[in-house]
């Protein structure tokens, strides 16, 4: 089982908009970015997602999971980009801010920091159960 992160600006898409969506989820759309675009087709149904909170608060504040694998973004006018279904798993009992990543030695080559811009991006099974253990969840 692979790991991700996926980002949403919380004034667009926030972790409790997420949860309020229920079991049904919802569409991830509008990325843009090719490299993130990879990232959404290599996902797979079942696998698990940190739901971070970019540009305000920057924190990991959930785990999500993908519930369907990628199919044409119906937001894209091109047809060239593609979204995945999520929901909400679990809240993080502590959020795990960008501050606290920079600072956990174990963090250092998170794609978090080496890829700041990139809105889908994949997450090792060290980083991971690291990532858990600072906010207080089960890995």
């Amino acid at each position: 089982m692979a790991y991700w992160l996926i980002k949403s600006e919380p004034g667009t898409w926030s972790w409790d908009e997420q949860v309020k969506s229920g079991a049904k989820g919802t569409a991830w759309t509008g990325v843009r970015n090719h490299a993130a675009k990879l990232n959404l087709m290599r996902m797979k149904k079942g696998e698990r997602c940190f739901f971070y909170h970019s540009n305000e608060g920057k924190e990991i504040v959930g785990i999500a999971e993908v519930i369907k694998e990628h199919y044409l973004d119906p937001t894209d006018k091109t047809e060239k980009f593609v979204a995945v279904d999520v929901k909400a798993k679990e809240p993080l009992k502590t959020p795990v801010t960008l501050a606290a990543v920079k600072t956990e030695p174990k963090l250092k080559n998170m794609a978090l920091i080496k890829l700041s811009r990139l809105s889908v991006q994949p997450v090792t099974d060290a980083e991971w159960t690291t990532v858990c253990k600072l906010g207080g969840v089960t890995p």
